[in-house]
């Protein structure tokens, strides 16, 4: 018991926190370094274990809604769209053309080379697990690759010092039928920590827009390990793994998902301003359609293994460095030559962080260099500026050359003699964050995207293969985002965004077809996202997530638009201890609408009790 009063009064301290304590939480994503969310020079922004929580979300993909520098889109009961700065792919896709961000779970990369994207419906990470979100709109390859184009999103979880105990909980209801979550956190003596985990659930269908079920019912189960091992103060060693396995029905298909990592890290500090990591992971994903007419199967093994070190040089100077080896192997069935692939891909960069003036101008400059099977040797260079006249305010700006490296979709089903070539953007970023009274923080960033070599469909006049994928467009983007924190008292918190977003695709040869445009992305222009945090007397908990997403155009007869849409969440908990009860309604304003695709997503309810101790 006396663990549950702890474990309760730290949730109660982290949301007293001021505003001041609350933005120095630190970040790692921009620079690869711990460093104050108030003084890093790109858009970021933080999602918390404890806002996730109060939100009601029981899916990673939901999670993401919470930063509103991403455009997330539910295409049906198991199956997301989720981009930031636009490109999100062809609605009807059901996002998995969606290929210009990276996505990292502790610091192992989810990128899927098939098609370039993320298979989100197996990201089925434990959100009681995660600590926080960080959400980078805009380039990061100079740190962290090939297809952080306009974004990465870095998902970090808790230790397992950080989550000793028994947790709990059980879910029921409408469109999640039901789940249930187990974790247990011991440790071995002073120095390592362990947790295990399992969890499993069961969700319904969605409805199509004719009024039929879309048949799209899916269920998972999962569980994994950590362990943590501090065998000095200067010293970490964290070993963890997840293993998982599921069926997914998509109208009268059936898909079979399963999959493995094991992930470990290791951090020695040599000073406070010098130290080194090693990372190495094994990830393996398998997915298949047997019941389909024309069946598909795919398996992907990834081994990589990743050094980086920080030094610095006299006073002002502070270089991280680093090198990576990463090796692909698929199997494959269908369209794709040749069916198996081995695609090793080899890097390293450099970044020096000078400091111009102590404590109030920084300049970073640095640079990715790569090669991959698909087109060869790539450079990634960026530069940054942050001015911090005083601790209120915040001014950054930037430049950044991204690429996106082929699939195997742009590269191995095209059988005419064309070489698909990486799709590359020059990034422009001016950014401002304030805190003009110690209770409200804000944050605005603008940008302006230069495209080439984007990918498009060309007719040719070879009769037997009239279309095929080049390199036939470019495109120009530009937007706003803005978000707010507001701590209005001790018991109430507001924090939201919003996000204007404008792109012009545009065909360099005559024989691109226009259906390319909306291949690349059709994205909305604007959306809205506010969060309400509020503690009531008796230790009650009502908490509400609101969101505007802007139409999506038509594209032809046969490709509608998706209206607009306005909707939110309520959560209403209370905490009996160790118990929490709490009722969740989801997409409240309206029976059902649609996001992308033809699926609708429907108004939902679910109970939920957890129990920890």
């Amino acid at each position: 018991m006396a663990q549950v009063n702890d474990t309760i009064q730290a949730v109660s301290a982290l949301k007293k926190l001021s505003l001041e304590e609350l933005m120095n939480i630190e970040v790692t994503s921009v620079s690869m370094r711990p460093e104050k969310l108030t003084e890093v020079a790109s858009a970021v922004q933080v999602i918390s274990g404890e806002e996730m929580r109060r939100s009601g979300v029981t899916r990673l993909p939901e999670a993401l809604r919470l930063a509103s520098n991403v455009q997330v889109a539910q295409a049906n009961s198991h199956d997301w769209a989720i981009t930031a700065r636009g490109f999100n792919g062809l609605p009807s896709a059901g996002g998995i053309l969606a290929n210009k961000l990276l996505v990292m779970i502790d610091g192992r990369s989810v990128y899927n080379p098939l098609f370039g994207g993320v298979y989100w419906d197996v990201q089925n990470a434990m959100l009681s697990n995660i600590d926080h979100i960080e959400v980078v709109s805009g380039p990061g390859g100079t740190l962290w690759g090939a297809n952080a184009v306009n974004g990465v999103i870095n998902i970090i979880s808790k230790s397992a010092r950080e989550t000793q105990g028994v947790f709990a909980s059980a879910t029921g209801g409408s469109l999640l039928q039901d789940q249930v979550e187990v974790r247990y956190g011991f440790r071995l003596d002073s120095t390592i920590f362990c947790r295990v985990y399992g969890q499993r659930f069961d969700q319904k269908n969605t409805t199509m827009a004719s009024g039929k079920s879309a048949l799209d019912a899916w269920n998972m189960t999962q569980g994994g390990f950590r362990m943590d091992y501090y065998p000095s103060k200067k010293s970490t060693l964290s070993l963890q793994g997840d293993l998982y396995s599921g069926v997914e029905n998509s109208l009268a298909k059936v898909n079979n998902t399963n999959g493995q990592n094991a992930v470990a890290h290791f951090t020695h500090l040599f000073s406070n301003e010098s130290d080194i990591h090693v990372k190495v992971y094994f990830d393996r994903t398998w997915r298949t359609t047997p019941n389909s007419a024309k069946p598909f199967f795919y398996e992907l093994n990834t081994y990589d293994i990743d050094v980086q070190h920080r030094f610095p040089i006299g006073s002002r100077q502070s270089i991280l460095w680093g090198g990576a080896y990463r090796l692909q192997q698929d199997k494959t069935a269908g369209s794709f030559i040749p069916k198996n692939r081995d695609m090793p891909l080899l890097s390293c960069f450099v970044q020096d962080e000078i400091t111009l003036a102590p404590e109030r101008l920084k300049m970073t400059i640095g640079s990715k260099f790569f090669n991959n099977v698909f087109s060869g040797f790539e450079v990634q260079p960026s530069a940054r500026l942050a001015l911090t006249p005083n601790k209120k305010h915040t001014i950054w700006s930037s430049v950044s050359r991204a690429v996106r490296i082929p699939s195997r979709f742009d590269s191995d089903i095209t059988v005419t003699p064309v070489k698909f070539r990486s799709e590359k953007v020059i990034a422009y970023e001016l950014g401002y964050r304030t805190r003009p009274v110690d209770q409200l923080l804000l944050s605005f960033s603008t940008f302006y995207n230069k495209y080439n070599d984007l990918r498009s469909l060309d007719s040719t006049s070879n009769t037997q293969f009239p279309i095929i994928l080049a390199n036939s467009q470019a495109a120009e983007s530009w937007g706003l985002e803005f978000s707010a924190t507001f701590q209005v008292n001790g018991a109430w918190r507001l924090r939201g965004g919003y996000t204007h977003f404008e792109k012009h695709i545009y065909p360099v040869s005559t024989k691109v077809l226009p259906v390319s445009v909306a291949f690349e992305g059709v994205d909305s222009k604007n959306q809205f996202m506010l969060q309400s945090i509020l503690d009531l007397p008796g230790t009650i908990q009502l908490d509400l997530v609101s969101r505007y997403i802007d139409a999506l155009p038509a594209i032809a007869a046969n490709i509608p638009g998706v209206p607009a849409y306005f909707t939110f969440d309520i959560r209403l908990a209370r905490q009996l201890n160790p118990f929490e009860i709490s009722l969740v309604g989801q997409n409240l304003l309206e029976d059902e609408h649609a996001e992308t695709g033809s699926s609708k997503i429907p108004r939902s309810f679910y109970g939920k009790l957890t129990w920890q101790f």
